[in-house]
C-alpha cells in the first residue's frame, strides 16, 4: 500500500489516504484481526497503525526475567494457526516469534505503519467515514476509513501502576518496575525484594532466584497460585498419534472445556476449589509451612485472575530456601530495604515493584461522532465489542477468566461477518442503539486492582442480552458467531 500523505502547513490540502478498515494496534489482537480479514475478506483494504516501532504489543514490551503466558498456548494461539511448541505456558520470546510469523504468513506486516500514534478519530454520518488523525515523529497524518477497529487492548504502555512508597528516595539501590526492565540490570548475588503477588511477581521471583543471593516476595495479601505441567501430557500423546490439524483441534477443545468447567466450579462451589488449591499448595510447600497466611486469599477463586506456574517453579524455589514469601504492609523504604508496619525489616540491594498495570481504555484516543465527543464511560457495550451510539466501530478486549485470544478470534469472526453483511445489503453504517430500559452494570465483575482503579473510565455492560458480558467463551461462541445481526439493536443505514 502507498505511504500516508504527510501534510505540511505551507502545502495545499491533499486527499487523505482511504481504506475500508483501519486497525489500531499491531499486537496479539491487531495481528489476529488483520489475519482474519485476509482470510475471510481478501478484497477488503486495510491498514494497521502501530504507535511503537515494532509489532508484538505486550509481548515485545515486557522483558522481565521469565516472561511467559499465564494461559495455555493451545488457546492463547489463534484458532486458525496452531501453537506447535511443546510448552503449554509459552515463553515471551516464543510468543513474540509466533505473532510475527503469523504476520508474515498472512502478509499483515506489509500493512503495518509503525510510529503512528492515533490521537483522534471523528465519524461523519453524511459521508459515513471515519477521519483518523495520527502523529508520526511529531508530524500529523490523516487517513479515512469506512470502519474503525480498536485492537490496542487496555493497558497503558507508557507506565505501570506504582503506589507512592514513603522513603522511596532514601533507598540506596535500584527500584525497577517490570514494565520498564533495564537491559543491563544485574541481580547476581544480590538480595532482591519483589513487591507483589500477581502473575508478574510469581513469574519474576523464581526466574531471579537462580542467580540472586536470595529473593523475597513481599505481598500485602496472597493470590491463588496453581501449578500446571510445563508440557501438557495430553497434547504430547495426541500429537504423536493424530494428524497435526486434528490434534490441534482436540487439544484446543480440551483446554477450552477444562477452563470453562474449572471457572464454573470456582463460581458455584468456591469452598471446594479453595480446598483443592490449598491441598495442592500444602503438597508442594515445605512441611509445616504457613500456607493459610501466605497462599490462602481472602476472596473467592476467580474474583481475581488466578496465577498459574509451570512445574511448581515458585513452590520449588520456596522449598530450596531460595525464596521467602512475606505477607505484610509497607511502612516505608529506608536506605537498606523496606520497613513493614509490624516492625520487621527486609534487607534489599534491589527492589522490584511488581505492583500491577494501569488501564488506558481505548488508548486515550478522542472519539468524536458528528461533532459530539464520546466518553466511553457514558456508553454501554454491545456484546462487549461495540459501543452504543458509535457507528462502524469495534473494539477487541479479551477474557479475564480464559485466554485473551479466544475473544480475539470471536470478535474477528463477528466483525468479518458484519462487514460481509453490510456489503451484501448495501449498508454504509451500523450503530448499536441503546435501550433506555436496560439497566447498567460494571463492565467487569472483577476485583483485581488494575480493574477497580479504572472502573470509572470503562463503559458499562447491560443487565440483559445483547448488552450483557457473560465471560463465557462457550456461550459467546454461539451468540457472537451465529446470532442474527438484524436483531433490532444494530441499526443499519
Amino acid at each position: 500500500m502507498t505511504s500516508p500523505v504527510r501534510q505540511r502547513r505551507d502545502e495545499p490540502e491533499t486527499t487523505p489516504e482511504h481504506v475500508d478498515v483501519l486497525i489500531i494496534g499491531a499486537g496479539l489482537s491487531g495481528i489476529g484481526a488483520a489475519a482474519h480479514l485476509t482470510r475471510e475478506l481478501p478484497r477488503t483494504s486495510y491498514v494497521v497503525l502501530e504507535a511503537r516501532e515494532v509489532s508484538g504489543g505486550t509481548w515485545d514490551l515486557f522483558h522481565y526475567p521469565g516472561v511467559r503466558s499465564d494461559s495455555d498456548m493451545f488457546t492463547m494461539g489463534y484458532r486458525f494457526r496452531p501453537w506447535r511448541h511443546e510448552e503449554a505456558l509459552g515463553s515471551g520470546e516464543r510468543i513474540l516469534e509466533y505473532l510475527r510469523d503469523t504476520a508474515r504468513e498472512y502478509d499483515v506486516e506489509s500493512h503495518i505503519r509503525y510510529r503512528h500514534r492515533v490521537v483522534r478519530a471523528s465519524w461523519d454520518s453524511d459521508t459515513a467515514l471515519w477521519t483518523v488523525e495520527a502523529e508520526v515523529d511529531g508530524e500529523p497524518v490523516t487517513l479515512t476509513a469506512g470502519f474503525l477497529w480498536s485492537c490496542r487492548g487496555y493497558y497503558d504502555y507508557e507506565r505501570g501502576h506504582e503506589p507512592e512508597f514513603p522513603g522511596r528516595d532514601e533507598f540506596g539501590g535500584p527500584i525497577v518496575h517490570p514494565q520498564h526492565w533495564p537491559a543491563d540490570l544485574d541481580w547476581a548475588d544480590q538480595e532482591v525484594v519483589v513487591i507483589g503477588s500477581g502473575a508478574t511477581a510469581v513469574t519474576v521471583v523464581p526466574a531471579m532466584a537462580s542467580d540472586a543471593r536470595h529473593v523475597t516476595m513481599l505481598q500485602r495479601s496472597p493470590t491463588y497460585v496453581l501449578s500446571l505441567p510445563h508440557r501438557d501430557p495430553f497434547a504430547t500423546r495426541v500429537r504423536r498419534w493424530l494428524p497435526a490439524g486434528t490434534a490441534h483441534r482436540l487439544v484446543r477443545w480440551k483446554s477450552i472445556v477444562v477452563q470453562a468447567v474449572f471457572y464454573r466450579l470456582s463460581r458455584r462451589r468456591p469452598g471446594l476449589v479453595k480446598r483443592l488449591v490449598r491441598k495442592q499448595n500444602l503438597a508442594l510447600l515445605p512441611e509445616g509451612y504457613d500456607v493459610d497466611t501466605h497462599f490462602t486469599p481472602r476472596y473467592d477463586p476467580w474474583d481475581q485472575r488466578m496465577c498459574f506456574v509451570p512445574d511448581a517453579d515458585l513452590f520449588r524455589a520456596v522449598r530450596r530456601g531460595d525464596v521467602d514469601v512475606v505477607t505484610g504492609t509497607i511502612e516505608r523504604f529506608d536506605a537498606n530495604g523496606i520497613v513493614l508496619t509490624d516492625g520487621r525489616h527486609l534487607h534489599a540491594d534491589l527492589i522490584i515493584t511488581a505492583t500491577g498495570l494501569r488501564l488506558s481504555p481505548f488508548g486515550g484516543i478522542e472519539l468524536v461522532v458528528d461533532g459530539r465527543m464520546v466518553d466511553p464511560a457514558d456508553e454501554m457495550t454491545y456484546r462487549a465489542l461495540m459501543l452504543s451510539g458509535v457507528p462502524n466501530f469495534v473494539f477487541t478486549v479479551g477474557y479475564t477468566n480464559a485466554s485473551w485470544t479466544l475473544k480475539v478470534d470471536l470478535v474477528a469472526d463477528f466483525t468479518c461477518r458484519l462487514l460481509a453483511h453490510m456489503s451484501a445489503h448495501g449498508y454504509r453504517s451500523v450503530t448499536p442503539l441503546r435501550d433506555p430500559t436496560v439497566g447498567e452494570m460494571p463492565l467487569m465483575d472483577f476485583t483485581s486492582g488494575y480493574v477497580v482503579r479504572a472502573l470509572d473510565q470503562l463503559p458499562h455492560q447491560g443487565d440483559r442480552e445483547p448488552w450483557r458480558l457473560r465471560q463465557s467463551y462457550l456461550r459467546d461462541r454461539r451468540t457472537i458467531r451465529r446470532a442474527d445481526l438484524e436483531d433490532g439493536v444494530l441499526s443499519f443505514t
